[in-house]
């Protein structure tokens, strides 16, 4: 599976440049027609307007500077951030899917700023996903910007696109989990991982 380098801190100014509002109204309307849906109604007459600035903000990355600091004080235990507010849209029907997401690293030589965590999910969910696509880039990008002794990465996701049609599976929530370094091959730091996020509301 191919990992986009997300990370690229042009991504979101060249994911910008690529929008065509114009455009992406434009088929909105198109689509919308398609369906039978009579755009004269005062009700949807701004429909295609709003749904294109919709899509163009859930699809835009947002730019953040991955502030990253020396572990001076060798803090050598897990970080850990629980229950991060995620939400993506599926590559496959364009609906949203919407959950939390649970990162942890095990310190190496630096340590990053907390809130960069909620960042770095935020980052690979803008857009078209797939939870499992997602959960790896995320492992992928800390393990790669921290060199850190481990990384764990869980989402838990309800997909609308199995809620709203198909099986209407409503309540259904999907799990995916990547793991990295100790917390993949040390036992005792994974499920010390594993609890702690099973803990989580």
């Amino acid at each position: 599976m191919k990992l986009v380098n997300a990370g690229d801190p042009a991504l979101a100014g060249q994911q910008a440049s690529r929008i065509d509002l114009v455009a992406a109204e434009t088929a909105v309307a198109d689509l919308l027609r398609a369906l039978g849906q009579d755009l004269d109604d005062p009700q949807l007459r701004a429909t295609p307007r709003r749904v294109a600035a919709a899509f163009s903000e859930m699809m835009s990355p947002p730019a953040f500077n991955p502030t990253t600091f020396p572990n001076d004080d060798r803090y050598d235990e897990l970080v850990v951030a629980r229950g991060i507010p995620m939400r993506s849209l599926c590559a496959h029907h364009m609906l949203p899917f919407v959950g939390v997401a649970h990162v942890a690293y095990l310190p190496g030589e630096r340590i990053i700023g907390l809130s960069k965590l909620a960042r770095v999910v935020e980052m690979f969910a803008s857009g078209l996903q797939i939870q499992e696509r997602l959960t790896m880039q995320v492992c992928q990008w800390l393990a790669e910007h921290l060199q850190p002794k481990g990384v764990g990465v869980v989402i838990e996701a309800e997909h609308l696109c199995m809620t709203l049609r198909g099986v209407q599976a409503e309540g259904a929530r999907t799990v995916t989990s990547s793991l990295h370094g100790l917390l993949r091959d040390d036992p005792r730091t994974r499920a010390e991982f594993l609890a702690l996020t099973r803990a989580a509301p």
